[in-house]
C-alpha cells in the first residue's frame, strides 16, 4: 500500500473511530457531520470522500465492527478443527456472544442499530471488499455438505435471535444472565439448523 492510499485508510478509519465514540456516547440523532469531522481533525470535504451522510457512515460502521467482530470468531474457530457445520456456527456465536459481553457498548450500538437490510447490503452484497470477511458465515452455510432451504432465511433467524436474546441478557441480566443462558441458546441455535435441513428422501 503506497502511502497516499496509507493516508485515505488512515482518514477513512478516524472518521469510523470518532463516529463510533459520538454515536456511542451521545446519540446518533445528537451527533452531526460537524462533530465527527471536528473530533476526527479531517475537513469536511474529506467526510464526503467516504460516506454520503451521518447514515451511511453509521451502515459502513456497523459492517466494519460486524467485520472485525467476525474476523476474530473466524481466526479462533479456524484454531479448532470443529467439523461439524453446527458445532462450528455455536463455536462463532459463542466468540461473538463473548466479545459482546467484554465490551457492552458496542453489542449496544450494533443491536440498536443493525437491520436485516444493512446486515444485507453492508455485509452479504460487500463480499468482494476484503475488509467484510463477515461474508464468510454466509459462505460455511451454503458451501456445507447439508442442505438448507433458504440459506439467507436461516442466517437471517440465527442472527436476530442470538441479537435479541444476548442483548437483554449481557445488560439487563433478563431473564438470566449470559453464562446460564447460553446452553438455551445454542440448543435453540440447533434446533433452527434442524428445521431448515433439506433431508434426503
Amino acid at each position: 500500500m503506497g502511502k497516499i492510499d496509507l493516508n485515505k485508510k488512515r482518514k477513512r478509519e478516524a472518521l469510523l473511530n470518532t463516529a463510533f465514540e459520538l454515536f456511542t456516547t451521545q446519540g446518533i440523532n445528537k451527533t452531526t457531520i460537524n462533530n465527527i469531522v471536528e473530533t476526527a481533525g479531517v475537513a469536511k470535504g474529506t467526510f464526503y470522500l467516504y460516506f454520503k451522510d451521518k447514515y451511511d457512515i453509521r451502515n459502513k460502521l456497523i459492517a466494519h465492527k460486524a467485520s472485525c467482530i467476525f474476523s476474530i470468531a473466524d481466526a479462533a474457530l479456524s484454531q479448532t478443527g470443529l467439523t461439524e457445520l453446527d458445532d462450528r456456527i455455536i463455536f462463532l456465536v459463542d466468540n461473538i456472544i463473548e466479545q459482546f459481553n467484554a465490551d457492552k457498548s458496542l453489542l449496544n450500538f450494533i443491536s440498536k442499530n443493525l437491520s436485516w437490510g444493512i446486515f444485507k447490503n453492508e455485509l452479504i452484497s460487500s463480499k468482494d471488499d476484503s475488509e467484510v470477511d463477515f461474508y464468510n458465515i454466509y459462505t460455511i452455510l451454503e458451501n456445507s455438505p447439508k442442505a438448507f432451504k433458504n440459506p439467507e432465511i436461516l442466517l437471517f433467524m440465527i442472527v436476530e435471535f442470538v441479537s435479541s436474546t444476548c442483548y437483554s441478557s449481557i445488560l439487563y441480566h433478563e431473564p438470566t444472565g449470559i453464562e446460564e443462558l447460553k446452553p438455551y441458546i445454542f440448543d435453540a441455535i440447533r434446533q433452527i439448523m434442524k428445521s431448515q435441513e433439506i433431508r434426503p428422501k
